[in-house]
């Protein structure tokens, strides 16, 4: 399951939100303002982080500030504890899988939660329900597709 931690006001939680389900991929989507967070939530985003915490707390946010936080000097569970009480200190959108954690929109990295079975080139450059023959984007991804292609029989040669 991929789970989506997202605000509504954040610009780059409607673009992950839209990109998700452009490609119809599945997720669960937790709104951090209005849904509470969980312990469960906390250690699910920190699973895979490579700094912990710094990674997902935002220092310049309002609560981190007012509160004058010093990370290096709490508790895990002290951590916890505060995010759940002012879960706008997370820095947004969060995204996690079993395996993959990705902090904010990257149009590149985000391609990371594309599932195995959806990485072929004629999956990728269907949009699905359009007119082939008018939808700019199906074209441009088709000729993109060819020229990849191309380029890699010309390196085989």
């Amino acid at each position: 399951m991929i789970y989506l931690y997202i605000s509504p006001s954040c610009q780059s939680c409607r673009k992950t939100i839209k990109w998700f389900d452009e490609f119809k991929i599945p997720y669960k989507m937790i709104n951090i303002i209005s849904q509470p967070l969980t312990k469960e939530d906390i250690f699910r985003m920190l699973k895979n982080t490579e700094n912990g915490f710094e990674d997902i707390i935002s220092e310049r946010s309002k609560p981190f500030q007012e509160n004058n936080l010093d990370m290096d000097n709490m508790k895990t569970s002290e951590l916890v504890d505060f995010i759940i009480k002012n879960p706008t200190v997370l820095k947004r959108p969060i995204i996690v899988s079993n395996d993959i954690v990705e902090i904010g929109y990257n149009a590149d990295d985000i391609r990371a939660f594309i599932p195995p079975h959806m990485r072929t080139f004629n999956d990728m450059i269907s949009c699905g329900d359009c007119d082939t023959n008018k939808c700019v984007y199906h074209n441009d991804s088709a000729v993109l597709a060819k020229e990849i292609k191309e380029a890699f029989e010309a390196e085989e040669k």
